[in-house]
């Protein structure tokens, strides 16, 4: 199956470092993915928090190889690996995905960062990455959405350090002059909607005070020529089993398959670094 992005979609991914796509999953796909991850055991058991510096948790569940679940197919379906490969301009594997879950009046802000930020001290050599977050909930600037900042990937990695909440955001004086001269553009997306953004995007987004929650499954990509020269918990260039963009609509309701459950990282066991990741 070809890419996504037409012409001028691949311009302005390349101007602006993120691309929105409408509808990238429907109305029945997207149910599918919420109620898998809603009844999931292997989510559930294995969520975290990540606070922010008022103590509002963000919680999160993140896993490095999909599976047969709905939520492993949508990761391995046609129209999203065939549209990273066009964006990372060749073959790609599942770097990790993750679930980020801002609950109603609790959800917490994240700050400033780059993936790429992560990334680099992961043995990652090029910044041949990007993510595709894709919604679960409709995401508004009441209940947190995403915020990137117009055209920051040109800027290249920013160094990161850990903040005074325990997060790790990009560097202050750098970041805040970025801010002055680039847009913050607010990524409100309806359930359904996928955002494909660059690992060099800087983004954040605020805390959830609204009675709305906003649910979001990230999946991230590397390109096969980029493998880590380093051993990680995050794997090396593992090939992708690319499934029909029907999978998803087939799998329905079912649970995740178990046996990706050890890829799970969870509070007991993951990095300290990979617990201080989000969106």
């Amino acid at each position: 199956m070809p890419t996504l992005l037409n012409f001028e979609q691949r311009q302005a991914y390349e101007r602006d470092g993120y691309i929105l796509i409408p509808g990238l999953f429907d109305k029945e796909e997207i149910g599918y993915l919420r109620t898998a991850m809603e009844t999931d055991e292997q989510i559930r058991s294995h969520f975290y928090d990540r606070k922010d510096e008022t103590g509002a948790p963000t919680k999160m569940a993140l896993w490095n190889h999909p599976g047969d679940s709905a939520y492993g197919l949508a990761a391995r379906s046609n129209r999203v690996v065939d549209t990273m490969e066009d964006i990372l301009s060749g073959e790609v594997y599942h770097y990790h995905s993750k679930l980020t879950a801002k609950d109603a009046y609790e959800g917490g802000a994240w700050e400033w960062h780059q993936d790429y930020g992560y990334w680099y001290a992961n043995g990652c050599l090029f910044p041949l990455m990007a993510s595709v977050m894709i919604a679960l909930d409709d995401t508004t600037k009441g209940n947190g959405c995403l915020q990137v900042l117009k055209g920051s990937h040109a800027m290249g990695r920013i160094e990161h350090g850990e903040l005074a909440n325990g997060q790790v955001g990009s560097e202050e004086v750098r970041t805040t002059e970025a801010t002055k001269r680039l847009e913050t553009v607010y990524a409100e997306m309806k359930a359904g909607d996928g955002l494909f953004f660059h690992c060099n995007t800087l983004h954040r987004s605020d805390q959830n005070r609204s009675p709305n929650r906003r649910w979001t499954l990230i999946c991230c990509y590397n390109a096969a020529r980029n493998d880590p020269y380093l051993d990680h918990h995050h794997p090396h260039y593992t090939p992708i089993e690319k499934v029909s963009d029907d999978a998803v609509r087939f799998a329905g309701a079912k649970h995740a398959d178990t046996s990706v459950s050890d890829a799970f990282m969870n509070k007991s066991y993951a990095p300290p670094e990979m617990k201080k990741v989000g969106a």
